[in-house]
């Protein structure tokens, strides 16, 4: 394990992005909830692109997260629309208040509920295997609720929810876009050209059967993994919880959420299959007979973009770089 720490740890931020001032935290307060003030604030350090807050009310013992978008101002009506779209059929918090255009200067953001829970990252390193199989049982009935929204076509999601874009212009934009992915100064700088060759030659020999799937119009959560999934147990039995972090949605395969959720699952030693999947398949979701060799392949795709950003961790570079070698060498990855 790498500097050994567990696993997706290295995708965290140990500080939260910016401090909010008291008389500015008070001002978003008293905006969403007239005649409340905050007690006490804590800082949710998950994920890089928000600042995510707990605060406890003085007039109550419930607590509401506040979290703040730094990185795209439409992304706060986005993941409201989403989160009001499918309130009924897949556990999210409730939207308290939004104000999508921000306010004075204070950015855009959102007031939901606090769901208690643990993330399952937490339960996968500290649970034993019958609580890990129950709430990886409940991820996939879960993944196939998500999936029964539709789009009228596949693409980037934006406020609406709506298509905005496709994903890629033209024919087979899966290996098209790991090329410019792999093309890119940061991917040139960081990844040996014997594996940028093999990772490109892999997802093109796939090219026919990811053209297969370019038309599938599925809600996709984007970042459906052991952080944005919190977990209870409930009369005995751990379930699902809450959905959280919807920014990177968009309508195409859910066999792009199944890549992900399993990125870090080994044959050798598994601890979330076969229950991931028989909850996906019981809950009505369809996989094909090629389905985890295919999500392997969706998800060597994010993982080139994810080595093109700027200024990531050495730990996370390493971490990348290992996944992509796994993938290349069908092999578990070693972590």
């Amino acid at each position: 394990m790498i500097d050994g720490a567990p696993d997706e740890s290295r995708w965290l931020r140990p500080e939260p992005r910016r401090t909010v001032s008291p008389n500015v935290l008070q001002k978003v307060v008293e905006t969403a909830l007239p005649g409340c003030s905050a007690a006490d604030v804590q800082p949710l350090t998950d994920g890089f692109r928000n600042a995510n807050f707990r605060i406890q009310l003085d007039s109550t013992p419930e607590f509401v997260v506040l979290r703040m978008y730094e990185h795209d101002a439409s992304l706060c009506r986005k993941e409201v629309d989403l989160l009001n779209l499918i309130r009924h059929s897949v556990p999210v918090p409730e939207v308290i208040h939004a104000e999508p255009s921000g306010m004075n200067a204070v950015p855009p953001f959102v007031l939901l509920s606090y769901i208690e829970g643990i993330a399952f990252r937490e339960l996968k390193r500290n649970g034993n295997a019958n609580s890990i199989s129950q709430a990886a049982y409940d991820a996939g009935r879960i993944l196939a609720c998500i999936g029964r929204t539709t789009f009228p076509k596949p693409g980037w999601l934006g406020p609406g929810p709506s298509v905005t874009a496709p994903l890629l212009e033209g024919m087979n934009p899966g290996p098209r876009f790991v090329d410019l992915c792999l093309a890119s100064a940061n991917v040139r700088q960081r990844v040996k050209a014997k594996l940028r060759d093999r990772a490109s030659d892999l997802v093109w020999s796939y090219a026919t059967r990811l053209a297969s799937l370019d038309n599938e119009t599925n809600l996709v959560h984007g970042d459906f993994g052991n952080r944005n999934l919190l977990v209870r147990k409930v009369a005995g039995k751990w379930t699902v919880a809450a959905v959280l972090d919807w920014e990177f949605a968009i309508a195409g395969s859910p066999l792009t959420d199944v890549g992900h959720f399993l990125r870090y699952e080994t044959f050798s030693r598994p601890k979330v299959e076969p229950h991931f999947s028989n909850g996906y398949l019981q809950a009505g979701g369809r996989l094909p007979d090629d389905w985890r060799p295919l999500a392997r392949i969706i998800d060597l795709i994010a993982l080139c973009e994810g080595l093109t950003h700027d200024a990531l961790p050495s730990p996370l570079i390493v971490e990348l770089i290992e996944l992509v070698s796994a993938t290349v060498e069908d092999r578990d990855p070693r972590l």
